[in-house]
Parts: C-alpha cells; sequence; structure tokens
C-alpha cells in the first residue's frame, strides 16, 4: 500500500513540482499539468500515462489499475488503487508520469545518476 506522504516525499524531490490542495485531493503539478494525483479518501492514486498504452496496463492488472472517469478519458491518465500499489511501482509510475510533463532535457539530467 501506497500513502501520499510516500509520494509525496519522490514527487517533491523532482524538480520543478509542487504540490497543490484542490477540492480536497492532493496533485502535484509541473506548471499548470498535474501529473499526480490522490483522490479526496486517498485510496485511488491517477497519474499521467500515455493513452495507447493505458488498455495495456489495465489489463496487465485489473485488480491494480483501471480507466479513469468517463470526463478524463481525454487525457493522458491512468488511475491505480492505492492498497495494491507497493513503493516500488509507485516510484516508478510517479518518475515516468513527471518525466511526460517536464522538458526531456530536464528529465534526462535528473535521471541521469539514478
Amino acid at each position: 500500500m501506497i500513502t501520499v506522504g510516500q509520494v509525496r516525499r519522490l514527487a517533491l524531490s523532482l524538480p520543478r513540482t509542487t504540490e497543490h490542495l484542490i477540492r480536497d485531493r492532493v496533485k502535484f503539478r509541473v506548471g499548470a499539468i498535474v501529473y499526480a494525483a490522490f483522490s479526496r479518501d486517498e485510496t485511488e492514486f491517477g497519474f499521467a500515462f500515455p493513452k495507447e498504452e493505458r488498455p495495456g496496463l489495465v489489463a496487465s492488472a485489473p485488480g491494480t489499475f483501471h480507466l479513469p472517469g468517463e470526463s478524463e478519458l481525454r487525457f493522458n491518465w491512468v488511475e491505480a488503487w492505492t492498497g495494491a500499489l507497493d513503493e516500488d511501482e509507485m516510484r516508478e509510475l510517479v518518475v515516468d508520469a513527471w518525466r511526460m510533463v517536464v522538458p526531456k532535457f530536464l528529465a534526462a539530467e535528473h535521471l541521469d545518476g539514478r
């Protein structure tokens, strides 16, 4: 199970990330682009993910991942149950989501040492 605190520590260590509380939901963004967010009750974790790869991710682990609500299907976004994710999976998902929203040079610069 992952927590907001775990995601917060990782997300805020990534360049240009800011945390916001919007309508009682914790969101992490770069500029105006949200790349990770929690549901109000913190049981769901949404993150930036390529639209064309969503079906494969959801099919690979339907007990962990699910599509967002219909109004969010137009975005590069997928969701997971926080209780079904471990910290290593969360780390990979958050870093990949962040990488989608920052300039390529910044991602390469920051991730070179990892």
